[in-house]
């Protein structure tokens, strides 16, 4: 795994036109159930947010990118929950837990639209927290304000971790070196 994480950072530094792309490309991933759990996309965020502090690319393109990926895959995940909710609910591995449609309403009558801004930035959730919305049937607009936050946030978040974890780095590696 860690290989083709490497070569897709590899890819992006050495075409970094390419950046907005694949940084939506892998936020799209990292917000669709099923796909989010079997693509490292949030470390290949973090590792192409560390380009930047190389100055290998910029960051503006991977944070529009990863923003609006992110905000189409939960968009989309929504949509199925709200239109195939009974269905996806009936299927492996949510069929195992018959109470998770209840549960999801409960959180989201609970805490609302935040429960959406921590599912985009807890892994775990981030696979199903948006198509529970949908299920959930959280109104469409509702749903929108409170994701359209969240994934400009977390697209933002994430990459610039990476940056600033690269340029804590360098500073190391210059005090060490130096």
């Amino acid at each position: 795994m860690d290989n083709i994480i490497d070569n897709i950072i590899a890819f992006v530094e050495a075409h970094r036109g390419w950046a907005f792309w694949i940084a939506l490309l892998f936020a799209l991933a990292e917000t669709t159930p099923i796909v989010s759990i079997l693509i490292p996309s949030t470390a290949i965020l973090v590792g192409v947010g560390a380009l930047v502090a190389t100055g290998g690319v910029d960051f503006l393109p991977i944070w529009a990118g990863a923003s609006i990926g992110a905000i189409i895959g939960s968009s989309a995940s929504w949509w199925i929950g709200r239109y195939y909710g009974g269905w996806v609910l009936g299927r492996w591995p949510m069929s195992n837990n018959p109470d998770l449609a209840d549960r999801g309403r409960e959180a989201f009558a609970r805490w609302g639209g935040a429960a959406l801004l921590v599912g985009h930035f807890f892994g775990p959730l981030r696979a199903v927290v948006f198509l529970m919305a949908g299920i959930a049937d959280m109104p469409f607009a509702r749903f929108i304000g409170w994701n359209l936050l969240g994934a400009v946030a977390w697209a933002f978040a994430v990459p610039k971790s990476g940056e600033i974890g690269g340029n804590v780095l360098g500073w190391l590696w210059q005090l060490v070196a130096g």
